[in-house]
């Protein structure tokens, strides 16, 4: 397992805590999601190999929140 902290913008309430939590964690391979709206950080612990990182960013963007470089 590996563990992905991204930076996402746009996130604002509990409505996108739940939506981002959702999208992401129907990923196969994705063992847990976790959101703070504070930091504006997305922690992923998934499998790098049945969920890339740019597989998991490509979700978050189609869910209408930008990452962060």
């Amino acid at each position: 397992m590996a563990t992905t902290i991204l930076k996402v913008d746009g996130m604002s309430c509990e409505h996108c805590v739940k939506a981002i939590t959702k999208a992401v964690g129907a990923l196969s391979g994705v063992a847990n999601v976790a959101v703070d709206l504070g930091a504006k950080t997305v922690t992923v612990e998934h499998d790098p190999t049945a969920a890339p990182p740019d597989k998991i960013k490509s979700e978050i963007v189609d869910q209408g929140y930008d990452i962060i470089a």
